[in-house]
């Protein structure tokens, strides 16, 4: 059984013991388990079962609430079963990592986003790190009596604004072009094979952000990137071939020359798709061209004039 689908199954066995107990606390409060850990995304196994793994929920409140109800919470947590489906509970307070119990609203997003409020300039989008957009908007919400965490839920999964969406789009081109198209073979050539190693990394990198952007989806940590997107419509399935053939190929010298065919093969379907979509006037597989293109239309004076070769 995965995490996410045991953690709802253990809460359905739960909820009545807790609506029992605190009831003015679970017309409050919204259930769920989102956040970091494998399980959150779907991406767990028997490997990750070693640590911080097993039956257990988030249980998001109004930091008023959980402050003046927080002992109640703690003894209704207590009286909850110690053990499902032959696996340990988290709910205990030594096992919970932060990650999951009694949590405030607030301070689960201010976690992730580095503020308690939502986003609303472009800048305060490009401030916060795209893995943790995925990690507070990954998961499921079992319930929510308020609304509140699933209305910020929802804020989040709306997406970038399109002037950030833009600019992200435009410095992927950038950094495919200069680390896959330009530089792996250059490197290739020269026998600089740690170098190669390096640029079909910073290429690969930026192929999958480049996909996630164009499924309109928030790349995860990089652990589980390549897996999630596998998956994803636009590319998904390219992406992960393209990754798995740099992974396979030697990177030595000029006799590895054919490395970059599958980065050239993939590029091409990239610039195919951006000028599918009206993002780019070209039809060009060197995206090196689009970048400036792509960039034109950002409204945003100052998302203009940030460097295109960054992240």
């Amino acid at each position: 059984m995965k995490g996410l689908e045991l953690a709802r199954a253990y809460y359905e066995v739960c909820a009545p013991i807790l609506t029992a107990r605190i009831p003015d606390v679970m017309a409050q409060a919204a259930v769920g388990l989102v956040g970091e850990g494998s399980e959150c995304f779907g991406c767990d196994d028997e490997i990750s079962r070693d640590h911080d793994w097993g039956p257990a929920f988030c249980l998001w409140v109004p930091r008023s609430v959980g402050v003046a109800a927080l002992p109640r919470i703690e003894e209704a947590l207590a009286a909850l079963p110690e053990s499902f489906e032959g696996y340990p509970s988290r709910m205990d307070k030594a096992r919970r990592m932060g990650r999951v119990g009694p949590l405030s609203i607030e301070k689960f997003y201010g976690f992730f986003l580095g503020s308690e409020t939502m986003p609303e300039t472009c800048q305060d989008w490009l401030a916060i790190p795209e893995y943790n957009l995925a990690a507070c908007t990954n998961g499921a919400v079992f319930h929510d009596s308020l609304g509140e965490f699933s209305r910020r839920r929802a804020l989040l999964l709306d997406y970038y604004p399109q002037d950030v969406h833009l600019q992200k789009i435009a410095s992927c081109c950038m950094r495919m072009a200069q680390a896959g198209q330009y530089n792996l073979p250059r490197c290739l050539a020269r026998n600089e094979a740690g170098a190669a190693m390096l640029a079909a990394a910073r290429f690969g990198e930026a192929a999958l952000a480049m996909v996630y952007l164009l499924n309109r989806r928030y790349m995860p940590f990089y652990k589980w990137a390549v897996r999630l997107a596998a998956d994803l419509p636009v590319l998904g399935a390219e992406v992960a071939a393209l990754m798995a053939a740099l992974a396979a190929h030697p990177l030595r010298g000029p006799e590895d020359a054919d490395a970059a065919e599958p980065v050239e093969t993939f590029c091409a379907q990239v610039a195919r798709i951006l000028h599918q979509r009206g993002l780019s006037p070209l039809d060009d597989p060197w995206l090196w061209a689009h970048g400036p293109l792509i960039l034109r239309q950002v409204q945003d004076e100052n998302l203009r004039r940030r460097d295109l070769l960054k992240a």
